[in-house]
Formats: structure tokens, sequence, C-alpha cells
């Protein structure tokens, strides 16, 4: 065994002297009150300073000083309130409020910054592998020696050797070699990690879907190729499967089964499929699932939450985007459609998707067939309401293709591009405070910085592949955080040209015990097509895919001015429909106007009905008195009249009268 020294992104309690100095309280001119006091606001001065008196003094024993003194009579409560605290919860609490005040502390103290050394254990014959600078590291020529007393420099301090236990490297990729049978060069593949070993499945080969599954041992480090057999006959597959070649689709892990779902192929179904392997029989069937299922898609995200899948966006085969939302019950295998409330993120696919807290959906960047995002989104399962908070930090340029995995309560994103360029940055989200930081960035075209790769989360104890080990300024701990994360997790990642690559992190006082970012090591289809032997092949694709893409805006077109056609149309029919909106509107005022006139005629004759009414009366009465004049006239002519014949028939005058 040979050592190396070899300084780099600082471990505790080296990092809290470093932000003890940034801040002004290592005993330069600096850390005077004023000094202090002009970083920050007097009650997060006075918090750094009784966390700072706490980690280097220990529990407050000093007399209180006089009433009259309000600043030392401040500082002296402060330090007093943390009790029996210890010197490293203190030291940890110092940087965390730090990083809270002053999220770019670490990149702007390279002046405060003394470089520590770290003892990196390499085996005799390993190489040493430089790795591209970020704005933490200071360049320095580095002495190695080794078992026989040779010499070997390095121009850059931030190293690595081939032995992972003992790597002192912070914030930068590095790409050591690995053993076995490795995977053909892919994108849009899926990886989940079981175990000890990482899974990939299916993904695109130079446009041709593929359907193969490997394994990467992660304590030996060597990829081997895994025959899957066709799933006997069972309730969940009636028959025996025929694996699918598939690329956009999700692998998760799931009862130590791998469970793929959704993906582009060459046949497309109409709804998603959903297929399981065990890992014991080597064997895929297919899961039967209830309720409407999704329309089949690629490039969607699918997270994990308690027992269900959660089915975000995504690109049908027609071309679709989509930005729907779907849970699969994993113990019933049901499916629901949500309708969530709020406005939800627009269509988008190759998106990035995590959740915090058991509660909180994350939605970051994806794209159209316009244009890629940078847009952060967020579900809260509960109530099921979207949301778009404010983003803080460095946020991250748009992009799609890229992955993402999360480590605590800190979502570490990675690769990707805009259809122009790869993104070059490896940037970390507070899922707490919603404030983005950049990990390390880097030059050139790298695998890294491309898009279509993949990310899972895992454990081991071997060595690396490709490593980042991230820095306390991108991983440090909420200590509100319910749930601590394992000592030693890992998160592997595959990158369109499959470099593998480890993220890591030494917890303090817990030797051996590492969480860090893996890559896997499969060479890129991009990057081989930079090498001459594949430039006309390159070309011819690129020609294809232009020929698609004209096809796709000459349909574009065509869909547009039928667009355009029918709304032409539709304005047309607005048009006379408001003519006889017109028409009909004067109509019903003739109609009106009509109605009043017949109304007063109406009065009118009623008034003379009233009137002829009265005539008939006076008419009837008049008759009446006029047979009564006749009826009296008449009796008196018979009464002159019957005098004569009275006498003539020798009845006497008076009785005659009598009687009449």
């Amino acid at each position: 065994m040979a050592m190396a020294r070899a300084s780099s992104g600082l471990q505790y309690p080296e990092r809290f002297y470093a932000a003890a100095s940034y801040a002004g309280f290592d005993g330069s001119p600096r850390s005077s009150s004023k000094a202090v006091r002009s970083k920050f606001n007097s009650e997060s001065a006075l918090i750094l300073y009784a966390l700072y008196q706490q980690a280097t003094v220990g529990p407050c024993n000093t007399p209180e000083p006089s009433a009259w003194n309000a600043v030392e009579k401040s500082k002296w409560s402060s330090w007093k309130k943390l009790a029996d605290m210890a010197s490293t919860e203190a030291m940890r609490l110092f940087v965390k409020i730090l990083e809270e005040e002053d999220p770019g502390w670490y990149s702007r103290a390279s002046n405060f910054v003394s470089d520590p050394v770290v003892d990196v254990q390499m085996n005799q014959s390993s190489n040493v592998h430089p790795v591209v600078e970020n704005g933490n590291s200071f360049p320095e020529t580095k002495t190695i020696s080794t078992e026989n007393g040779s010499i070997v420099e390095a121009q850059d301090k931030d190293v690595v050797s081939e032995g992972f236990g003992s790597i002192g490297v912070y914030d930068q990729w590095i790409a050591p070699p690995i053993s076995g049978h490795r995977p053909k060069s892919r994108y849009e593949h899926g990886a989940a990690v079981i175990q000890d070993k990482m899974y990939i499945y299916g993904g695109n080969h130079n446009g041709r879907y593929l359907n193969d599954l490997h394994a990467l041992d992660l304590r030996s480090w060597s990829w081997s190729k895994i025959e899957a057999k066709a799933g006997a006959e069972s309730l969940e597959s009636p028959s025996p499967v025929t694996v699918t070649a598939r690329a956009g689709h999700s692998l998760i892990s799931w009862e130590n089964k791998l469970i793929s779902i959704a993906g582009h192929t060459k046949d497309p179904s109409d709804s998603i499929e959903v297929k399981a392997f065990d890992l014991q029989t080597c064997t895929w069937s297919f899961l039967k699932t209830y309720g409407k299922p999704p329309a089949s898609r690629g490039g969607q995200s699918v997270s994990l939450v308690g027992g269900g899948l959660v089915i975000f966006g995504g690109q049908d085969a027609k071309r679709t985007l989509l930005n729907d939302l779907h849970i699969l019950d994993l113990e019933t295998m049901t499916w629901d459609e949500i309708d969530a409330i709020g406005v939800p993120p627009s269509p988008r696919s190759d998106h990035t998707a995590a959740v915090h807290a058991d509660r909180y959906l994350l939605i970051f960047g994806g794209g159209s067939h316009a244009t890629c995002y940078n847009d952060l989104h967020v579900l809260d399962l509960q109530t099921m309401e979207w949301s778009r908070p404010t983003q803080q930090g460095e946020i991250p340029t748009a992009r799609a293709g890229h992955a993402g995995v999360t480590v605590g309560e800190h979502w570490f994103i990675v690769g990707g591009g805009d259809n122009k360029s790869g993104a070059s940055e490896t940037v970390v989200l507070n899922m707490s405070t919603l404030v983005w930081s950049v990990v390390t960035t880097f030059e050139g075209r790298i695998p890294v910085a491309s898009e279509g790769l993949s990310l899972a989360v895992g454990s081991y104890n071997g060595e690396d592949v490709n490593v980042l080990k991230p820095s306390h300024k991108s991983t440090l701990q909420s200590k509100m955080m319910e749930t601590p994360v394992p000592d030693s997790v890992s998160a592997v990642l595959n990158a369109t040209n499959g470099t593998r690559d480890v993220e890591s992190e030494f917890e303090a006082g817990q030797e051996g015990k590492i969480r860090e970012i893996v890559m896997d090591n499969v060479e890129s289809d991009l990057m081989k097509a930079r090498g001459k032997s594949t430039n006309e092949h390159l070309i011819a694709t690129l020609k294809a895919e232009k020929e698609e893409l004209e096809s796709s805006l000459s349909k574009e077109k065509v869909q547009t001015l039928q667009l355009k056609q029918e709304l032409a149309e539709a304005e047309t029919r607005n048009t006379d429909l408001y003519k006889e909106l017109q028409s009909v509107r004067g109509q019903l005022a003739s109609e009106q106007s009509r109605c009043f006139k017949l109304e007063v005629e109406l009065a009118e004759l009623r008034q003379k009905l009233q009137t002829m009414e009265a005539l008939q009366k006076e008419l009837e009465l008049l008759q009446r008195q006029k047979a009564a004049s006749e009826q009296a006239a008449l009796n008196a002519k018979r009464q002159s009249s019957g005098g004569v014949w009275g006498w003539l028939a020798g009845t006497p005058g008076n009785e005659k009268v009598d009687d009449a």
C-alpha cells in the first residue's frame, strides 16, 4: 500500500473552523463585533457567537455580565441557553446556520480556508486521476510517496485512487475503471438498486430499442448480463411474457423485484404496461392492474410514495405531451387518475421528480417540442394541490433528460441539456428551504453533461467506479429531518455514455461509512459518435432526425392551417349569428310596439263597451217608459169608449167606472 496526501473539501472540525473564519470568529482582525454584525443581523450574529463559544470553549461557566452592558449580556444569555450541547453538534449547527444565511459562503471562502491534509490509501499499482476543479478547489502540486520510495507528482491537489475506503476528495467527478462485460452504450434506460447490485434494463442504442438486463455488483464493481426467462403462468401473467424492447421507461425496486412501467416501444399499446422481474427466478411477468390505466407513454416520472407509484407527464406514441397525474396502488394494483387542484406544470417529458417528507412531490425541468424548462412545481399529496414556489440560490439552467436523486432533504440534479448543449453543472436543492447551490461544474462535452442518463440509490461497502464526494456545503443534514439517512447511502448513476460516478460524504466520527452518488461506466453513444468511424452514421442519424422534424413541422403547419380555416369559418358563423340576433332583436322590438298598440286599442274597446252597456240600460229604461205610456193611453181609450156601450146596455155608469 502507498500513502497519498491530498487536500480537498473540508471535513469536521476543519469545515467548522473555515466557516468560523469566514464569519469572523477566528480571532483575526475580521472577527470584531462590527465585522460580524455587518454580515448578519443581530439575532443570527448572537446565535453564531453562542455556537462558536459552545464549540470551542464548551458550556457557559462565565459570570453573568452587568445589566448596563446590554451587548455582553445578550451574548452571555445566548451562550447560556445552549446548556450542555455537545461541541460537535454546535459545530454542525454553526455551519448549517451560516449556510442558511449565506448559501454561497463556501465558494467565497477561498481566502479564509486553509488546506487540510487527508491521508489516502492507494495500491502501489494504482493510477492517480486528476479531477476538474470547481470554485472550491485550489490548484497546487502535491507529492505522492510510494513504498519503494519513488515520487509521483500530480498538478491538481484533488486526487483519488482505486481504493475507495479512504478517498478524501470532495465535489468532483472521478472515473476509475471497472471490470466485467460492460453493457452496450445507451440512453433513456431504466436503473434501480436492490441490495448490493444495480440493474439497468432497456434503453436506446443508435435509435434501436433494447430489452437486455444487466447488473453491476457494487462490492466488486463488475458487470454481468442476466439471461431473463419467460415467465410461468400465474394470476398476474396468464401466459409467458415476451420481453419487449423499450426506452424512456421507469424501473422501480419493490419487494425484491424490479418493476418496469411505461416506455416507448416499436409497437405501442393503448395503455401503460406494468411488468415485474423476479430476481430469484430471473423471470419477467405482466402485473394485472384494475381501474382505468393511463395512456401509453415514455419520458414520464415515476415516484414511489409509500405503497403506491405516482406517475406524472410524459409523451405518448403520437408525440403528444402530457401533464396528467395517476397513482398505482401496489397493494391492490388499482389505477386512480388524480384531478388535483391548482395550476399544474405545463405538459412535458424528460423531467425529474422527487418526494420530500413522504408528502410533497417536486417536479423540476423537462421539455416540450420547442423549449426546455427550469421551473419547480410542488404537489401536496395530502391535499392534492399544485403550487409553484419561489426558488432561491443559484437556480439551474433550463434542461431536459437530466437525472436526480435525494439524499436526506437534499436533491441532487445531474446532466441533461437544452437541445443545444449539455448542462455542465451538478446542482443540489435543499427541499426544506428550496435553495439551490452548485456542487461542481466542468467544461467540454463529458458523460455527466449528457441527456438520457438515469439515477438510483443504494448502499454498499465496496470500491468505486466514478466518485463525487459532496462536502458539507451540499449535504448538511437538517436537525429537524424526521428519518435519518443511513450512514452508507450511495446513489448509482447511469450516464448516456454510461460513465459511472459515486458521490459520497464521510460522516464525523464514523470511519468507513460513506454517502455517495455512483454513475455507471457504460460507454456513451454520444461520446463514441465523436470518433471518425461513426461520423457518417451520426450524420445519417441527424439527417433522419431532421427529416422527421421537418415532417412533423409540415404536419404542424397543416394542422395550423386547418385551425386557421376553422377559426375563419367560426368567425363567419359568428358574424351571421350576430346578424340574425340583430334581426331577431328588431323583430322583437316591432312586436313589442305592436303589442303596445293592441293594448291601447283593447283599453279603448273596453271603454266603449262600458259606454255601450250604459246606453243599453238607458234604452231599456226608455223602452219600459214607452210601454207604460202606451198602456196608459190604451187604458184611457178603453175607459172613454166603455161609457157609451154601457149606457146602451143599461148598465149604470158608476159601476162601469168601478169595474174599469
